[in-house]
């Protein structure tokens, strides 16, 4: 089962039914793909869910998150603060250290330092680069 941290840009981008990112939805919600979040991540999806999307999608989505034994809660006790541009990126940092996930998935462009940063390690992919790499180990 993949372990990942999902930003919340990518969280808006993957959950329309027509998006060409829609599998990694579909994988959470078949219990192949495990999202890792903090109580700091879930309030941001719903801020974010409910402002461009609606109150009402945010509550049933945030509402399929918490309800699937495949959200791993993790509250992160140490803060790395390795995201100086953006300091409220780091929440997504610390979840995925404190998590072991496999990577952050973001589009974000504050997040691409985490590659030059060699301990402590943190893999980041693209929401598309995630998508393939999915795709290309459910086609093997």
């Amino acid at each position: 089962m993949r372990r990942i941290v999902l930003d919340t840009n990518c969280l808006l981008m993957l959950l329309p039914s027509h998006s060409i990112y829609h599998s990694v939805w579909q994988g959470f919600l078949n219990g192949t793909i495990e999202f890792c979040v903090s109580t700091e991540i879930l309030l941001e999806y719903e801020e974010i869910l409910a402002a461009n999307v609606s109150p009402y999608m945010a509550d049933i989505v945030i509402q399929a998150l918490i309800n699937r034994p495949n959200l791993i809660r993790v509250e992160p006790t140490w803060r790395w603060h390795l995201i100086e541009a953006d300091q409220d990126d780091n929440k997504f940092v610390d979840c995925a250290i404190a998590g072991q996930a496999e990577y952050i998935v973001s589009n974000d462009s504050h997040f691409r330092v985490l590659r030059q940063i060699p301990f402590p390690y943190v893999p980041l992919m693209t929401l598309s680069e995630f998508t393939q790499d999915l795709n290309a180990t459910h086609n093997s």
